[in-house]
């Protein structure tokens, strides 16, 4: 008898440790992937575009800012394309690229781990909680969008949701204002 592989148990995270709430903002998934030689590749949730091949113009919008995407370093950079004809629109006269990673780019960030300011054509989801995982916190964050409407866009009355990340599991949870008990495809 061959004995298979065997497969270690996984660690089981804990509940109580930190996490992040951010505004789940309503767009498409767009990614910056800045190789080592310095190349810029734009992407959408699963696959690269080109500005021929685009999603909602965001190929054409990296291209066009390929100098300040540069500055983002060697990595993917994943964020939300968002605004003027996409989605839920928000209100807005132009598109906007939020960055997902908020340790890294956010105005509050830990400046000695992460020196590099964000360049100026990206913002960032906005933090509406950080701390100790907690159904309590997390569901008055999402009672404060319903209450005054969009961080990411001020004055914009429907916003989508929540994004919860666990970070001691890196872990991360979707629950939306609207249709929360709903499955959005096959993986909910």
């Amino acid at each position: 008898m061959e004995i298979p592989i065997f497969a270690e148990f996984p660690k089981i995270s804990r509940l109580s440790r930190e996490c992040i709430v951010t505004e789940k903002i309503d767009g498409t998934n767009g990614l910056v992937h800045v190789l080592e030689d310095g190349s810029v590749l734009a992407g959408s949730k699963s696959r690269y575009i080109t500005p021929k091949e685009d999603n909602f113009g965001f190929a054409r919008w990296v291209k066009e800012h390929e100098d300040e995407l540069r500055t983002l370093g060697p990595g993917q950079h994943h964020g939300e394309w968002w605004g003027l004809g996409i989605q839920r629109n928000y209100g807005l006269t132009e598109k906007r690229w939020s960055l997902f990673q908020t340790s890294r780019w956010s105005d509050d960030r830990d400046t000695v781990k992460f020196p590099v300011n964000r360049p100026s054509c990206c913002s960032v989801v906005p933090i509406l909680f950080r701390g100790l995982f907690d159904t309590t916190v997390i569901n008055s964050c999402l009672d404060v969008l319903k209450l005054n409407g969009s961080v990411a866009a001020p004055g914009f009355m429907k916003p989508e949701g929540i994004v919860v990340i666990h970070l001691a599991s890196l872990v991360m949870f979707k629950k939306t204002i609207e249709k929360d008990e709903e499955w959005k495809g096959k993986n909910g």
